[in-house]
């Protein structure tokens, strides 16, 4: 146990984001999306859904700055005017981390699964909402006092 760390960001998934370089890009998907045929290292959080999994992540997992969209959402039935509760809670937690205003890149479903063979790692969690599947963009890590 680590004091100021979620304790819900377990060793492998501290190296992995810690491996992390500026670019990489994490998934955090929910249990129906098929984590394992990416190809990546899963992470697998048990009986956690995905809102309280990017509470944590991005506790400690700065988002990239330099890009205009570093959070995509996998698309709802085709229609990218349509969220999910959950996406919209994923989109508050991570604007409560990015020091710039954020909206989404929306994926297409099959481009979404094409792009996951490109991804560093995934992150696995029990989250039984449909289209509860993301990417982070990893960004910098400025040294402390920059800002």
């Amino acid at each position: 146990m680590l004091r100021g760390i979620d304790p819900l960001l377990s060793g492998d998934l501290l190296k992995i984001l810690d491996d992390m370089g500026h670019g990489d890009e994490l998934l955090l998907v929910d249990r129906n999306f098929p984590a394992a045929s990416t190809g990546r290292p899963v992470i697998r959080l048990g009986l956690v859904g995905v809102v309280r999994a990017a509470e944590a992540i991005l506790d400690v997992f700065p988002l990239d700055e330099f890009v205009e969209r570093p959070l995509g959402r996998m698309e709802v039935n085709e229609d990218p005017s349509v969220t999910t509760t959950e996406q919209d809670a994923v989109l508050a937690v991570a604007q409560r981390h990015h020091p710039r205003e954020l909206d989404w890149e929306v994926v297409p479903r099959l481009d979404f699964y094409e792009r996951a063979r490109r991804t560093y790692a995934v992150v696995h969690t029990l989250e039984e909402q449909p289209w509860g599947c993301f990417i982070l963009k990893k960004g910098v890590v400025f040294p402390a006092g920059s800002d």
